[in-house]
């Protein structure tokens, strides 16, 4: 960039680009004596830049203000997606995790007893199960949930970070201890291996 201000006087230029002499020099000033709100954003940006960084660019302004935190950086949500907007920081969208149930084993399969009657007329009657997975800041977790259709409450569940028959099991088991050992409960699930 060429520095036109040797050949030129600072009143013409001012006047030729419609700012004010004195707003030049405080802009001058600025490039060599930054204020202390421009010397900690600059700080807080070159944190978050890192934090990104860390996090393989897959998180976003909520992410990484927990991280800052973690750190003892205790900034604001909106401050940090700020930094990110001025960084252009765009979080990558995460990997599809694609988790189903196996429908393709050698065991058993139980009768389909609800027929897709998924009406019940009083409590313990009929309970369904499923499997979902959960993206947390740890990882993939899985969540077996018993619910009893009468209420639609959530009457047993389990966590794990592997989907195996004891993460049902276990969610089966916290309903019958919930429910009292409740006798003659239609469970129906889908035909996983689970």
């Amino acid at each position: 960039m060429h520095n036109i201000t040797g050949s030129f006087s600072v009143k013409h230029l001012s006047v030729a680009f419609g700012v004010s002499r004195g707003g030049y020099y405080r802009w001058r000033h600025r490039q060599t004596h930054p204020s202390q709100r421009q010397l900690d954003r600059e700080r807080l940006d070159g944190l978050v830049a890192q934090a990104f960084a860390t996090r393989k660019e897959r998180s976003g302004a909520p992410g990484l203000t927990l991280d800052l935190a973690d750190r003892g950086h205790r900034h604001n949500r909106k401050t940090v997606a700020a930094s990110m907007r001025r960084q252009g920081l765009v979080a990558k969208a995460a990997k599809k995790f694609k988790a189903t149930t196996d429908s393709e084993h050698d065991l058993p399969v139980a009768l389909n007893l609800l027929v897709q009657d998924f009406k019940a007329e009083a409590p313990n009657q009929k309970w369904v199960c499923d499997i979902t997975y959960l993206r947390t800041s740890e990882g993939w977790l899985y969540l077996a949930v018993v619910i009893d259709l009468f209420s639609r409450m959530v009457v047993g569940w389990s966590m794990d970070k592997r989907m195996k028959a004891k993460l049902v099991c276990d969610a089966l088991q916290m309903a019958l201890w919930r429910r009292r050992m409740p006798k003659g409960v239609v469970v129906h699930s889908d035909r996983g291996s689970q």
